[in-house]
């Protein structure tokens, strides 16, 4: 299985980039016509650049960096480089063809969270899925997938699975309705193996797994599922990620964020306390016998 890169994919790299451009050049003064005028591009170049929305060629870099008076050659040299390793390819790339584009920017940003709280409603989060259970989740979305580009979403979803074990794990907060907890995926036998994986996964440092009983009725979230991600970079903003059947919703300007966030913590108020998850667990894997 490939490694996932130090510091993220693509996607990341171009919004620290981004972000660095854009200090310089508000603390030069210069505004993004002036700064399009430097590499030849118009201020709609600029606002994208500095939104990690597309890669940069060298020289644009080194004309943006000299109109926005950086003359410290270190520093220049570590942008020039930050702008290189932006335009290489995420460890994602050997699955390139079975990962959406719009999916791709939340691989790279989920393989450098410091923080992941998600809820979900309907499956397994699929950081959590066994390899069976995963398997019988794309085998039912019923896509008309070649078995060959099942297998490479399967080993695509494993690759990620690997950022829970490697040595700075992201803190995961996962809330999941009981209602995806009893839907029998894969069968009986596969539903037991996924919830024994969770009673496994619920014991690690850095898992908080709470479950949403059916009891706890209508909740805020019943809108669908969604997850919060949060990094230790301070140029990143908080994301948050919606998904739907044919593409992606980011959303980073505080004030939405704050209203997932109230929504999670609401969510997590309603769900049954932390000591009780591997209880519930045990129950509902009883009922699989």
């Amino acid at each position: 299985m490939t490694e996932m890169q130090p510091g993220g994919g693509p996607t990341v790299r171009r919004l620290l980039l981004g972000a660095r451009l854009r200090r310089l050049r508000s603390e030069a003064g210069i505004s993004r016509e002036d700064a399009g005028e430097a590499i030849r591009a118009s201020a709609w170049k600029i606002h994208r650049l500095e939104n990690g929305q597309v890669g940069s060629k060298q020289r644009d870099i080194v004309d943006l960096l000299r109109r926005y008076g950086v003359t410290d050659l270190d520093e220049i040299a570590a942008i020039v480089t930050m702008a290189h390793q932006a335009n290489q390819p995420g460890w994602w790339s050997q699955y390139a063809e079975v990962l959406p584009q719009w999916f791709r920017a939340y691989v790279d940003l989920e393989a450098v969270a410091a923080q992941i709280r998600t809820y979900e409603g309907q499956l397994v989060p699929g950081l959590l899925q066994t390899e069976a259970y995963m398997r019988a989740v794309m085998g039912g979305a019923q896509l008309g997938d070649a078995p060959e580009e099942l297998e490479r979403r399967a080993q695509l979803r494993l690759g990620r699975q690997r950022l829970l074990t490697r040595p700075d794990p992201p803190r995961l907060w996962a809330v999941v309705d009981e209602a995806a907890l009893r839907r029998p995926v894969g069968g009986r036998k596969v539903l037991r193996a996924q919830l024994e994986r969770l009673l496994e996964v619920a014991e690690l440092p850095s898992v908080t797994l709470q479950v949403l009983p059916l009891a706890a009725g209508a909740h805020p979230g019943l809108v669908g599922a969604f997850s919060l991600l949060r990094f230790p970079d301070a140029e990143l903003p908080d994301v948050v990620y919606l998904e739907h059947q044919t593409g992606a919703v980011y959303l980073d300007k505080p004030e939405d964020v704050d209203q997932y966030a109230h929504v999670m913590n609401a969510i997590a108020v309603a769900s049954a306390p932390l000591e009780q998850t591997a209880a519930i667990l045990t129950e509902i894997l009883r009922d699989q016998a």
